[in-house]
């Protein structure tokens, strides 16, 4: 088979490295939901091991002939195996810029990480994660010096490209640039307008976690999602985890405010559908993935922003909620939920910013971590830089670190390049959204009914059936006639936030 037909090979690999990178996503998908502490050494053993496996099949001494020699016969393939083949390429060359002992020691290192972060956040103590955030740190920058010299990027770039294939900071430096000349006066404007109307009355709680879970699970049967081949739990960070066939998401519960756990399901939904969205027939192969955290982060955003935050999600969830905890009164009004939900208030927690706030977040990110790769941050003065960050982008200060630079769990798993694709996202979200709503006749009233179906059918024709078949720009300039830019995004903002 080798000899005669070194593309077949190739594909029969990739299905095997797709089956043990699976296995090591649920048992990821465990450590962070159902894994007692004490399993946490044995567990970053598994995955590191089964990292490792993985990496030496990718990296087999006979790939690159076999890769080289199909790369020769590619006039003969098909449009999804040609592609197919290109993504093979992508993440050989990734992965052969590491031997196997960095990739075991990058999972090791963030396994211990993550551990630590989590009593750190809890305790409010900064300082205890130090030594194994250091670790992590000197790791990453390995790797982003490693994989500099396999692409020929900056070391920022080449850790960007591991989340989002052909994302480059110049691109993300001039999307930013765009919106921090846009978001300040806008959010003045946001503000003043809020001033001059009646605050959102408080929805009284508290509010028991069973009846958040059950409403949560009620709205995401709503939007679309399989109970038959997914779950909801709860985790110190929500996410989605597992497989295209196996959804897991988590959200966390706050008993004063329902709203938080909520709105996390609904953006985790939108992760999990585009992962069962992916062409079926792909699934094994690097085609079948999805594109990149652009389009998957557009998702997410897409239904937690643009559709559930909208006024006809809220006229059908409203009497759900009543329903779901007991409530009556003006603050349930369908009206009152929605002044709620898109208030707009300069907060500490990225994860629960309004869509006005939200970019300033990620912005802050962005400078922080470029200064730590290039070691122009030390990691003890994070605290400090994380503060004067918010006061100069958000006019605020977080009381404790637990509510600043230790909230988000990206660091400590050595998810540095990541960040900037959750606005970028955004960006793609309100493209495509806009999109839809011209495309799909009474979208809009179709969810003030409680029926999805339009939207994710669009979106599935239009975005997840299109795996990685194509580029993030290609997928959305045919989607929404536009590579990802920032005019949509700034259109919705003035039409929620300043025209209702």
């Amino acid at each position: 088979m080798i000899a005669n037909d070194p593309y077949a090979e190739l594909e029969r690999r990739f299905g095997r490295m797709s089956a043990v990178n699976r296995a090591g996503a649920i048992l990821n998908w465990d450590r962070s939901t159902m894994m007692p502490d004490g399993a946490s050494d044995d567990r970053a053993d598994q995955l590191a091991t089964l990292g490792v496996i993985s990496h030496e099949m990718m990296v087999a001494p006979d790939m690159p002939d076999l890769l080289s020699r199909a790369e020769e016969g590619k006039a003969t393939l098909d449009a999804w195996r040609a592609a197919n083949l290109r993504e093979m390429r992508h993440s050989w060359t990734h992965a052969n810029a590491l031997p196997s002992d960095l990739v075991e020691a990058r999972t090791l290192a963030s396994s211990a990480c993550e551990m630590a972060w989590r009593e750190a956040k809890k305790n409010n103590d900064f300082k205890s994660l130090l030594p194994t955030l250091g670790e992590v740190l000197k790791i990453v920058r390995e790797v982003a010096a490693a994989k500099s010299r396999a692409l020929g990027l900056s070391h920022y770039d080449a850790l960007l490209d591991e989340y989002e294939p052909g994302g480059r900071s110049a691109r993300v430096d001039a999307l930013f640039a765009d919106l921090g000349a846009a978001l300040p006066g806008l959010l003045g404007r946001v503000m003043e307008r809020q001033r001059g109307g009646p605050p959102p009355l408080p929805l009284d709680g508290p509010f028991p976690v069973e009846a958040q879970r059950r409403l949560g699970e009620e709205m995401l049967r709503v939007i679309g999602f399989d109970f038959n081949h997914g779950r909801l739990d709860v985790s110190a960070h929500p996410f989605t985890g597992g497989t295209a066939d196996d959804v897991r998401i988590t959200t966390r519960y706050d008993e004063e405010d329902f709203a938080r756990a909520l709105m996390g399901v609904l953006h985790e939904c939108g992760h999990g559908l585009y992962e069962a969205g992916l062409p079926r027939d792909w699934r094994r192969q690097p085609v079948g993935n999805a594109r990149g955290m652009v389009l998957h982060e557009s998702q997410s955003l897409l239904m937690e922003m643009q559709a559930c935050r909208g006024r006809d999600f809220i006229d059908f969830a409203a009497p759900r909620m009543r329903a779901a905890f007991g409530k009556s009164g003006p603050a349930w009004s369908a009206d009152n939920i929605h002044r709620v939900y898109t208030r707009v208030t300069p907060g500490f927690i990225r994860v629960d910013a309004d869509e006005v706030t939200y970019p300033l977040h990620i912005v802050l990110r962005y400078r922080l971590e470029r200064a730590m790769l290039a070691g122009d941050l030390a990691l003890a003065d994070l605290p400090g830089a994380w503060n004067d960050g918010m006061k100069e982008l958000l006019g605020i200060v977080p009381p404790t670190d637990t509510l600043g630079c230790l909230q988000d769990i990206h660091w400590p798993d050595g998810a540095i390049g990541y960040f900037p694709t959750y606005t970028m996202g955004a960006l793609a979200a309100a493209q495509l959204f806009a999109a839809a709503k011209k495309a799909v006749p009474g979208l809009l009233a179709s969810i003030g009914k409680g029926d999805f179906a339009p939207l994710l059918g669009w979106l599935r024709a239009n975005v997840h059936g299109k795996g990685s078949l194509a580029t993030t720009d290609e997928i959305l300039a045919q989607a929404t006639g536009a590579p990802l830019g920032t005019a949509a995004f700034k259109a919705h903002l003035e039409s929620r936030y300043l025209s209702a």
